[in-house]
């Protein structure tokens, strides 16, 4: 499956909000006061005033009419320019980014939001400069820089949290879901969009960008594939985006959704998602977002059996790419090609298109190696001036020490003694860090031969109640039902007899339920993955708990014997738990190998509690979900408040 649409992966939000003229206004408001403005600007003289007003309007005009947008930011520059007005040209800077950005030329869009943050700081202004700041942590992102992102990010959030300005927070919390959604890191992304969207909700100054980070949250969902989550999500981005009248992201978020829907195979919601994007990218003039849905949509129509459309769409697709140089839709466009020519028995077309993909992938790939070797070459040349410098100030420092050396004798004993003493203090610390680490490893002995003890305690009562008890009762079944052949019983004896042999069968089906949680068949035989969606089938079917189960990196992976059961024991454990105090109705159990590392998440949506209570617990329980996560070596993680449930997370070495 390729990529459907290379418009950037997370939908830009550049923090203006109401940072003196931002278009703040409700959409319901929004023509009224365009027509007050415009009347405004009409017996406005050529003063300050009048440039703000001409850069609100551009401000307004952004999200709904690119062009108007345009003509007014222009004019309001050189309004600016001609009065020295620096306040106005840091707001020619400010919406001259998201403009450029909007229409795809990021290469601006960068020049501008360097202009603007110098402007900011020549303004001293912190507020101003938190916007800029923000705007380059977004394009750092266009450029795969998402650390650099995420480092503007964090400065954002420490310099909203100094200023408290709590009707920023929506919009500073959905840039780090950006940031951590780049770095694919899924759970944080969902955890601050999810902020964001509560931030939103309890200010009295509501986000217009509030759509975008919906999206955010869906796409984090899909990251994370849970497919109807991020379903559920960008229904309420589109929603909002037609509330906010933000055409530019109600298409963004449908070439989103294209993927989504052939993830899911949905191919005719594809094709439809495809089609409004189209339609809302000529009505904004995108380009990009316009050469981004006529290859979605060619993709769905060759999904769909419509080779014909699909060939018509994928070169309009194509000569734009070409035109404008988008190096991404050009590749995807190249690759969709590939395979319409192929089913139309064209296959010199079709290798040709391949080979033309494979070689802007390639030229991609060469080119972040060489920014990467760049970027190299000149940490190198830092870290030797560095160098330089600091050998010149150890020389200096020697020779200064030369010329106090008799003065500083007494000063130099006096070192000495501090030394010994503080070399016998660290003497004395090891020690007693290796008495401790003596007593540690002593409990993890000891908690190894438990564990160990009891998992052979359990698989020998299994195997007696199995093979023992087990096979008497069967026996007992059988002779019961060969005795039945050759009695005669009254009416009475014959309903008594056969609720006996019915009671009978409930015991060995329990007696085997028993043997099986004792030391599941499907772990020894299968290992850890197969044994864990079997318990997760079996919990379902009682009834007691939905539990989904979803494993990551697991196929043909063999887990150690000792750790296999004891992972299994510890999911088991949660399980009971969550069946037991949590009043949930849905859990997930996630498994994940990576990199050497075990993940095990356990989550539910249950009634929660204050984590604080764990460490005055003294149930056995969960003693031993902790007992047997510290002999694996491994770390706990346990995320959970009153009504929000409750996520249980292990990492360990397997």
């Amino acid at each position: 499956m390729i990529y459907l649409t290379t418009m950037r992966k997370v939908l830009i939000i550049f923090i203006a909000i109401s940072y003196g003229f931002t278009a703040n206004a409700q959409p319901t408001r929004l023509e009224r006061v365009l027509d007050s403005l415009l009347k405004v600007l009409s017996v406005s003289k050529e003063d300050t005033s009048k440039a703000m007003v001409l850069l609100t309007l551009a401000s307004l005009y952004e999200t709904n009419n690119q062009d108007s947008a345009e003509y007014y930011l222009q004019k309001g520059k050189a309004l600016s320019e001609a009065l020295k007005f620096d306040k106005g040209i840091y707001y020619y800077y400010q919406q001259g980014t998201v403009l450029s950005y909007t229409k795809g030329n990021y290469t601006k869009a960068l020049e501008e939001s360097n202009k603007g943050l110098e402007m900011a700081r020549k303004l001293k202004d912190t507020i101003k400069v938190i916007t800029m700041l923000n705007n380059l942590g977004v394009i750092s992102a266009y450029m795969g820089n998402f650390k650099e992102q995420l480092d503007y990010a964090l400065q954002v959030k420490d310099a909203v949290e100094t200023v408290k300005d709590s009707s920023m927070l929506s919009g500073t919390y959905h840039n780090l879901a950006n940031c951590y959604y780049n770095l694919r890191q899924y759970r944080k992304a969902v955890e601050a969009a999810n902020y964001s969207v509560y931030a939103n909700t309890i200010s009295s100054e509501k986000s217009m960008y509030i759509n975008r980070a919906y999206a955010t949250l869906a796409q984090a969902y899909d990251g994370l594939r849970m497919a109807d989550s991020a379903l559920h999500f960008y229904t309420i981005a589109i929603k909002e985006s037609v509330r906010l009248g933000d055409k530019y992201a109600e298409g963004s978020i449908y070439g989103y959704m294209c993927n989504l829907y052939a993830g899911m195979n949905r191919f005719a919601d594809m094709l439809n998602a495809a089609e409004k994007s189209l339609s809302l990218s000529k009505e904004l003039q995108s380009r990009q977002m316009m050469a981004s849905s006529l290859y979605n949509t060619a993709y769905a129509q060759f999904l769909t059996s419509n080779n014909k459309e699909a060939y018509k769409n994928i070169n309009e697709a194509l000569a734009i790419a070409v035109a404008d140089s988008l190096g991404d839709e050009l590749k995807n466009c190249y690759t969709v090609l590939s395979y319409i020519a192929a089913r139309d028995g064209d296959y010199v077309t079709s290798i040709s298109a391949k080979q033309k993909a494979d070689s802007i992938a390639d030229a991609s790939l060469n080119e972040k190696v060489l920014k990467s070797t760049a970027d190299l070459e000149k940490k190198y040349e830092t870290e030797k001036k560095d160098n330089q410098i600091k050998l010149q100030k150890a020389e200096i420092k020697r020779k200064s020490t030369l010329n106090y050396i008799l003065i500083g004798g007494a000063v130099a004993l006096l070192m000495v003694s501090f030394l010994s003493y503080r070399n016998y203090r660290q003497k004395q610390k090891l020690q007693q860090q290796r008495i401790y680490e003596l007593e540690t490893e002593k409990k993890l002995a000891a908690t190894e031969a438990v564990l160990k003890g009891e998992e052979q305690e359990r698989t020998r009562l299994a195997k007696d109640l199995h093979d023992g008890l087990g096979g008497m009762l069967s026996g007992i079944k059988y002779s019961f039902q060969t005795m039945k052949g050759n009695l005669i019983m009254t009416p009475e004896n014959q309903q008594a007899f056969e609720r006996s042999m019915d009671m009978l069968d409930s015991s060995i089906r329990e007696m085997r339920r028993v043997a099986h949680n004792m030391m599941p068949e499907a772990l020894v035989k299968f290992g850890l993955d197969t044994a864990l969606k079997d318990f997760c089938n079996d919990i379902n079917q009682s009834g007691a708990l939905n539990v989904s189960y979803q494993s990551i990196g697991m196929e043909a992976i063999v887990i150690e014997q000792t750790t296999a059961i004891t992972v299994y024991r510890i999911v088991q454990e949660l399980i009971n738990n969550t069946m037991k105090h949590a009043a949930a109705k849905n859990a997930i159990v996630q498994v994940s190998r990576t990199n050497g590392i075990l993940s095990v998440t356990v989550e539910d949506d249950g009634k929660g509690f204050d984590t604080a209570v764990l460490n005055q617990v003294k149930g056995i329980g969960w003693d031993n979900i902790k007992n047997r996560v510290e002999f694996l070596k491994g770390t706990l993680d346990v995320d959970s408040q009153p009504g929000k449930g409750t996520s249980v997370h292990i990492e360990l070495q397997a």
